[in-house]
């Protein structure tokens, strides 16, 4: 039997998190080496770990995979979490491009100003309420 999928990225949530939950929902136990310094990112890239050069990136099945869609795809695949049908698989990745988008504007408010970080969260609040949350209600 294969080990723990180990997990390479910094202690912050961001583009690891979905990864994260996709394996507690597979009931996946995985280990964390977090990055905590920039040296430890680069001996990650200087070991040729980082196919393009940044996080995350995950170790599962003697492979060293980068790019979250990626690693989504293959876990959600390696547990049966991905449909039983391509129709079904089709439903799930525009639930994940949704999710994507939201949390594209929700991962941008720490470098914005202050002005910008209200207008844009009242903005990501709304469409969080009109346009995102009753399609996952809808399937629930």
């Amino acid at each position: 039997m294969a080990g723990k999928p180990k997990l390479h990225y910094t202690k912050g949530r961001g583009k690891m998190e979905s990864i994260r939950w996709l394996l507690a929902a597979a009931g996946v136990e995985f280990e964390e080496d977090f990055i905590e310094t920039r040296e430890d990112l680069e001996k990650l890239r200087s070991d040729g770990s980082l196919l393009f050069q940044q996080v995350p990136m995950v170790e599962i099945d003697g492979m060293k995979m980068v790019q979250t869609r990626a690693i989504l795809n293959y876990i959600a695949a390696k547990h049966n979490l991905y449909g039983k049908d391509l129709k079904e698989r089709a439903w799930i990745d525009m639930y994940v491009e949704g999710t994507t988008d939201l949390m594209g504007m929700i991962m941008l408010l720490p470098f914005q100003t202050a002005e910008e970080k209200k207008k844009n969260f009242d903005l990501i609040i709304e469409r969080a309420k009109t346009r995102y949350f009753p399609v996952y209600e809808k399937v629930i």
